[in-house]
């Protein structure tokens, strides 16, 4: 799916980025119509014309969408190879991490959350009754996997994407540790971290609404 996103986007930069293009102009009067599946870029005013695409964009290539496509999800198997033990992610932490959400994960400077902790008052998963308990990744997060994921993805805040394998490894381990979920001794690689059960992963269970008057 997310590679197909990534296509659809793509080809929609090729179609829908201004610029000059062969053909007519459409009329000034163009509007766009009700749904997505009608709309003709082309046809907008100032456009190419109707039925006619700006020459911009480019088919994107395997290697770009699989520098792209690093999804990880709740079961993990987009996992890629590699490992980092609690003691590298320590390290890693103080060196990239500690300046937005503190030493030790347990919360920096506003609005970047606390990371580690585990709140008494929110004990029992009481977040539904009192929504301003703190949510931490022990207290909260539903699958260690996903911390894989986020970190690769987005963190460190100003450089996201830039951590190796290795590196997100090793800072998933030492926010587990932290959290009281794994070991101060412990190595995670892509099958120990499919392992890892969060403490309230039970409390989370499937959204199967389909949409309409039911979804509020």
């Amino acid at each position: 799916m997310r590679r197909d996103l990534i296509t659809v986007v793509l080809l929609l930069a090729g179609t829908a980025c201004g610029g000059a293009g062969s053909g007519t102009s459409a009329s000034a009067g163009s509007t766009v119509p009700a749904t997505f599946e009608r709309y003709d870029a082309g046809a907008v005013a100032g456009g190419p014309g109707a039925g006619t695409r700006y020459a911009f964009g480019r088919q994107p290539s395997d290697s770009l969408l699989g520098a792209w496509d690093t999804d990880v999800g709740k079961n993990g198997a987009e996992l890629p190879p590699g490992k980092g033990s609690v003691a590298q992610g320590a390290t890693l932490y103080a060196a990239s991490c500690a300046s937005c959400h503190g030493v030790g994960g347990v919360g920096g400077i506003s609005p970047n959350p606390a990371l580690v902790g585990r709140d008494s008052s929110a004990e029992g998963f009481r977040f539904a009754d009192d929504p301003k308990l703190v949510k931490t990744i022990g207290n909260y997060w539903p699958y260690a996997t996903t911390i894989f994921d986020y970190v690769k993805r987005a963190m460190p805040h100003a450089n996201p994407g830039s951590l190796t394998n290795d590196e997100v490894y090793a800072l998933t381990a030492y926010l587990l540790s932290a959290n009281g979920i794994v070991p101060d001794s412990a190595t995670l690689d892509a099958a120990a971290l499919r392992e890892v059960k969060m403490p309230y992963r039970d409390r989370f269970v499937p959204d199967e609404r389909k949409g309409g008057a039911e979804v509020k």
